[in-house]
């Protein structure tokens, strides 16, 4: 059975990043991305608490979410999306910038 892969990121759904991510995965495992509509860098572990949050399916196994953080994503992915079978692994990046030191602390990236 194909593994199945959630990649996220804190740049944005259309990131090169993200895309470089999705290509390099592909031959590995069926990947499934959830990606914020908006750049989101320094959110940290930021969830959407007050409002209803959507998925817009942009093609097969594509998602952004509007308005939605990084932590957004895989929380509602993993709750909301993936009900019946779980991803195998969560993956956040490619990250346009360094995220090194204390950065790391509030990092969108990271907390994905």
């Amino acid at each position: 059975m194909k593994k199945r892969i959630l990649i996220t990121n804190d740049d944005g759904f259309e990131s090169k990043g993200l895309h470089a991510l999705k290509e390099a995965l592909e031959p590995l495992a069926e990947v499934i991305i959830v990606a914020p509509t908006l750049e989101k860098s320094a959110c940290a572990h930021s969830l959407t608490l007050t409002r209803p949050l959507r998925f817009v399916e942009l093609e097969k196994n594509f998602y952004k979410l509007d308005d939605g953080t990084p932590s957004d994503c895989v929380f509602l992915s993993l709750t909301k999306l993936f009900k019946d079978k779980k991803p195998d692994l969560v993956v956040s990046g490619i990250n346009i910038g360094a995220n090194m030191g204390e950065d790391i602390t509030y990092s969108g990236t990271a907390a994905g």
